[in-house]
């Protein structure tokens, strides 16, 4: 346990921040969920407007540092070509 008072308060932010990105990454996890149980159902419409949901979720992500920006791209790139595999 760390009795500095700097060493305390990071434990705190860290465990915060912690808590956030979390959510973020559950939020995104979910998004990405709907997109991929749309396409294996074979609905272009739902999964078209999934996709839009889950760009935006990825994009948020992506601005809060939570993902890198490669990353939140490539995860928006190989949904948006499942989603266009079906038509």
């Amino acid at each position: 346990m760390a009795n500095i008072k700097s060493a305390k308060k990071r434990i705190d932010v860290t465990a915060t921040r912690t808590a956030r990105n979390k959510a973020i990454r559950s939020k995104v996890k979910t998004a990405i969920k709907k997109v991929d149980a749309a396409v294996a159902a074979n609905d272009k419409a739902a999964a078209s407007e999934a996709l839009k949901a889950a760009t935006v979720e990825i994009d948020k992500a992506c601005s809060k540092g939570v993902y890198h920006k490669n990353n939140a791209a490539r995860k928006v790139s190989r949904l948006a070509t499942a989603v266009n595999k079906l038509a």
